[in-house]
């Protein structure tokens, strides 16, 4: 069965968005040519049009598409605020929306969903720079700015830019299997399919990077030695500084607690350990410093909202 994709684009969009997702589909009829996905590139006017990279790509009028869709795709890019008024654009989107089976955003492409009503009711996400913007100029969105992706109903939204591989991949699982989603993503020597409920950011990229240099080296030391004494008189220590002082120059530096930091880093520790080991779930909380499987569970829950074992039996690639 060959699934019919639509990818929308417009001047200056964000090739990732359509190339990334683009390669996941291509990548299919590769592994699985009887599963295979028929990508198209469609935009306002048919002809070439320029990425915000400079790169030009080549497009079919949006106006001139016939037959089914199975799953239209919006690209995002900087230039998505200069869009948002193109009716004859939202129009397209929205009546190519009307025909498909499902419909999904990539990055800030979710403001053109939006724009079109497709979000209206709906919990949706967009890179995290861009999610307060979009919760403010449309009032009947939910916006939640943490996860890669969000499905609700017949709707997916994805964060920012490399995040629609893992939306992309999302839907080949939910298209053909988990299995054939895991051979995709190991073809495209990309991160293992993620699941949504993860955070669009690592415990670095979501805490400022301080501008004290012991600081610095105290975040190196943490993620390198998750099972080490990482208590707040530890690490005080190390930095030699008062717990009190430290407490506060932690916390005001890079936006985050001392304990929040560490169990954060120990979280990412131990779903790395889960999806490229075949560890117990006990010796996974110990080696990342969580000390026990009812402590690891709790954690899991609370930072990607599904099971250690769900995400294990989800996620983890069979060749290790």
């Amino acid at each position: 069965m060959q699934r019919r994709v639509l990818i929308v684009v417009f001047p200056g969009f964000q090739l990732l968005d359509m190339a990334g997702p683009a390669d996941v589909f291509g990548l299919v009829a590769l592994l699985s040519p009887g599963d295979c996905y028929r990508v198209e590139v469609v935009a306002v006017r048919a002809g070439g049009v320029s990425a915000g990279n400079g790169v030009t790509v080549t497009a079919s009028a949006i106006s001139e598409v016939t037959g089914p869709v199975d799953t239209l795709m919006v690209a995002g890019g900087m230039s998505v605020p200069d869009h948002v008024a193109d009716r004859e654009l939202v129009a397209g989107i929205a009546a190519l929306a009307g025909r498909a089976r499902r419909v999904a955003s990539v990055c800030n492409g979710a403001f053109l969903l939006a724009q079109a009503g497709l979000l209206e009711g709906r919990r949706a996400t967009t890179h995290w720079l861009a999610a307060d913007e979009l919760s403010r100029r449309y009032a009947g969105v939910e916006v939640d700015a943490d996860p890669l992706y969000i499905e609700d109903g017949h709707v997916w939204t994805s964060a920012g830019v490399l995040s629609g591989v893992d939306l992309s991949l999302a839907l080949v699982a939910r298209d053909h299997g988990h299995a054939l989603a895991r051979k995709v993503a190991r073809g495209l020597v990309v991160y293992l399919h993620r699941p949504g409920g993860q955070s669009q950011f690592s415990t670095p990229m979501r805490a400022l990077t301080p501008r004290s240099e012991p600081l610095r080296e105290l975040q190196a030391y943490i993620e390198a030695n998750p099972a080490a004494d990482l208590s707040v008189p530890a690490l005080a220590a190390r930095a030699r500084m008062s717990e009190r002082h430290f407490s506060r120059v932690f916390t005001e530096q890079t936006g985050m607690s001392p304990g929040r930091y560490v169990e954060r880093s120990r979280a990412e520790v131990a779903r790395r350990l889960l999806e490229v080991t075949g560890l117990p779930l006990d010796t996974v909380a110990r080696e990342s410093g969580l000390g026990s499987p009812e402590t690891l569970y709790r954690v899991f829950r609370r930072h990607w909202r599904v099971t250690p074992g769900d995400h294990r039996r989800r996620f983890q690639s069979k060749e290790r």
